[in-house]
């Protein structure tokens, strides 16, 4: 696989829709590939949905219970063996953030572990290169729906940075249900040299409302970051933004926070209904901060950070009122005891895991009936840096 560069080339020289096409044709030319077929993950995280349909094959296959779904799991290089291939499914994914899978299928008594690094890198720059096509096309946001999503929803998703994000201080991953008709809930982030800034929001009302209000909150709060706003005033400029326009009839409960990535010390500024769990070692704790108002409640609200330290080893939940209010048949709230109970029994599972593990406890515990309001997890797992591991 001596001509990596070339397959990256023309990648970039493609046309948005055609990437899976050029990677096949690279792939059959210094491999021999007889096949290759790609598939996103749905928004739901349930299935992986075949790019371009091709003539015989499944257009969807469950994560859960295929080869594919295995790969993307694991996030490792999966192979099978078929009577005439060898079947090499490899994750994609940008950093840290799982799209799905490549699969290639190889001539039987293939050398799969010579071209496996090769493999990897096209992986990579198939990758990279669909992030920048998805401003030109839908080709490849259509293949991640199995249904249709609802306006609300769409407007959602496309707000989001992503599922899930990785550095070599922390890993994070997020997920939303209901996936295909959320309308208030959010998450956002974002990663500097020195600090993550994460934010978690939910918007009151239903449908395209919630979506407007937390379009509204959301891109005011970008606003006043990429000005160099500090997180107090991140809040108050967010919080002016929404009084405006609503006037206080709307507003939107938000957890914004700040990490150093060196120390470990974080700001935060509660202004609402989103709550923080913490896992450290085998004990789980509630995170609770001074509460303020939400954006947008009152006129010219003032906000005040306060600060805390996360650990190299410290596990993060943050979860909407949608998670921890939600109430089993008898009446007792998730949050009370069960959410800690999902959070210490999810530990082995990387955080990209784990939102949905617990989405899955919180819907067996609501009695398997559809839930009131939308369920949003964040899990964030905090490594530290050297520095910081060895003191």
């Amino acid at each position: 696989m001596y001509e990596i560069v070339d397959v990256e080339q023309a990648l970039r020289r493609a046309a948005p829709h055609q990437l899976v096409g050029v990677v096949e044709d690279a792939l059959r030319k210094h491999c021999g590939a007889r096949w290759v077929e790609f598939r996103l993950a749905d928004y739901g995280l349930r299935a992986l949905q075949l790019v371009e349909r091709t003539p015989g094959a499944e257009p969807s296959v469950p994560i859960h219970d295929s080869p594919q779904g295995r790969a993307f799991g694991a996030q490792e290089p999966y192979v099978t063996h078929g009577s005439d291939a060898v079947l090499v499914h490899l994750p994609v994914t940008v950093r840290g953030d799982r799209l799905g899978v490549l699969t290639v299928a190889l001539p039987s008594g293939a050398d799969v572990g010579a071209v496996l690094p090769g493999l990897g890198q096209v992986c990579e720059g198939l990758g990279h290169e669909i992030l920048v096509a998805e401003r030109d096309t839908d080709l490849y946001v259509l293949a991640r729906r199995a249904t249709r999503l609802t306006l609300a929803a769409e407007m959602q998703w496309q707000l989001l940075p992503g599922r899930s994000c990785a550095r070599p201080e922390f890993a994070l991953g997020a997920h939303l249900e209901p996936a295909y008709a959320i309308f208030g809930d959010n998450y956002d982030w974002s990663v500097s040299a020195g600090r993550l800034t994460l934010t978690i929001t939910n918007g009151m009302g239903e449908g395209i409302e919630a979506a407007l209000l937390t379009n509204l909150a959301i891109n005011a709060l970008r606003n006043a970051r990429r000005a160099g706003l500090g997180l107090a005033d991140q809040a108050a400029l967010a919080d002016q933004a929404v009084y405006a326009q609503y006037r206080g009839r709307a507003f939107v409960s938000v957890l914004l926070l700040c990490f150093d990535l060196a120390t470990g010390e974080v700001e935060a500024v509660d202004a609402g209904s989103p709550r923080l769990w913490r896992l450290r070692g085998h004990s789980v704790e509630s995170v609770s901060f001074e509460a303020q108002f939400p954006l947008g409640m009152f006129e010219d609200s003032h906000y005040v950070p306060e600060r805390f330290t996360v650990r190299p080893g410290d596990r993060l939940l943050f979860g909407s009122d949608g998670v921890y209010a939600a109430v089993s048949p008898e009446g007792e709230s998730y949050g009370e005891r069960a959410l800690a109970r999902a959070l210490s029994g999810t530990r082995l599972l990387p955080p990209t895991h784990v939102p949905q593990a617990v989405l899955r406890e919180l819907a067996a515990y609501h009695g398997g009936t559809p839930l009131e309001d939308d369920a949003l997890v964040v899990c964030l797992d905090w490594y530290g840096t050297p520095s910081t591991v060895a003191v």
